[in-house]
């Protein structure tokens, strides 16, 4: 965290919710869950950079020792922490749009997915995003955890997600440049904690 404000002393604000979102996530690893994350335009390509960086090696190279997978196998695979890119779900996404409501789009990837052990992660600059904050409002209906990451006034997202973070910036893409370092942070964080560093980066 030290070296996160150094770099980033903007986000000293943020210090304690960064902390609390790290414990949720970690508490959903803990217990088999898995992160569900949506958002839109910058936000959504957001989505897909976090779940790079937790399905596959991030800082570590996760090596694999699950026995059940033969050795040759075993070899060519890394430790994965599971997660998933709600906005990368180009099919049903343009089919509930087209025959629903694109407003509860992601509020159905939710209710479709979500188990009580998963977490939602939901990314909005402006807090605002109607169909990130009908996801995140399913999600507390059916006993979801979830966490909102958006700009200062933190909007409406930020009222009703279990965890709030509100980096100090209004313009979009200045609250997206600091969205970057609090989600890499997380993600080493974790991958920190579930695997060991065998001392070697990935590719």
């Amino acid at each position: 965290m030290r070296e996160l404000l150094e770099r980033h002393p903007k986000l000293l604000g943020c210090e304690e919710d960064i902390k609390k979102a790290l414990r949720l996530i970690k508490d959903t690893y803990e217990s088999g869950g898995k992160l569900l994350l949506c958002g839109n335009g910058g936000s959504a390509a957001d989505c897909e950079h976090i779940v790079g960086e937790l399905m596959k090696g991030f800082k570590n190279m996760r090596k694999v020792s699950d026995e059940r997978v033969p050795e040759e196998i075993r070899g060519k695979l890394q430790g994965s922490l599971p997660a998933i890119s709600l906005p990368s779900q180009s099919a049903i996404i343009s089919a509930f749009c087209n025959d629903i409501s694109p407003e509860m789009v992601y509020a159905q990837l939710v209710y479709g997915y979500a188990k009580p052990e998963d977490l939602v992660i939901g990314i909005s600059t402006s807090g605002n995003s109607v169909n990130v904050l009908k996801a995140v409002e399913l999600a507390k209906c059916i006993g979801v955890k979830s966490i909102a990451m958006t700009g200062k006034s933190g909007g409406e997202l930020s009222e009703i997600a279990t965890v709030s973070i509100k980096v100090p910036e209004t313009e979009t893409y200045k609250v997206q440049e600091l969205h970057l370092p609090v989600y890499h942070y997380l993600c080493a964080e974790i991958e920190r904690m579930f695997f060991e560093n065998d001392g070697q980066e990935p590719k």
